[in-house]
Formats: structure tokens, sequence, C-alpha cells
């Protein structure tokens, strides 16, 4: 029974772990991005690079490319998970 329990304690454990660094992934992409792309000249896109809309479309945009950073670092990682199995 005490077996049970730690085991379902390890695999709750593991799982808030995984889903905790997910959402630091994401959100520290999402930031990093965001950075990134302020350095492109907006003026050559939008007629007043400055506006809500534009600001709009910034914000956007480093949440998609931000995303499909994260994804393809927790990809990455999970995968690197799974050779660890492999090389034992």
């Amino acid at each position: 029974m005490d077996v049970d329990n730690d085991l379902y304690q390890n695999v709750q454990n593991a799982a808030g772990f995984t889903g905790l660094f997910s959402i630091v992934t994401v959100i520290l992409s999402i930031i990093f991005v965001w950075f990134v792309i302020q350095e492109v000249k907006w003026d050559t896109f939008f007629r007043f690079p400055r506006s809500p809309k534009a600001r709009l479309f910034q914000v956007i945009a480093a949440i998609v490319i931000g995303h499909l950073l994260a994804k393809f670092i927790l990809e990455y990682w999970g995968y690197t998970v799974l050779l660890k199995s492999f090389v034992e």
C-alpha cells in the first residue's frame, strides 16, 4: 500500500515538474522573441509602427513565434529524456 502511494506521489511530482517547466519555457520563449522582434524595422510594414494595430501585430507575432520556439525546445527536451532511457 505504501509503495503504491510513493509511486503515485513520484508520478504526480514528475507531471507537476513537467507542467511547470513547460509553462516557464513558453513564457520565456515569448519574452525572448518579443525582444528579438523589436529590432525589426516596422516602418517597412506599417505606416505608423507605434500604432495600436502595429503593436498588436507585434504581440501576436511574438506569441506565435515564441510558441513555436518553445515547442521545439520542449520536443527536443522530451527526445533527450527518451534517449536517457535508451542508454541505460
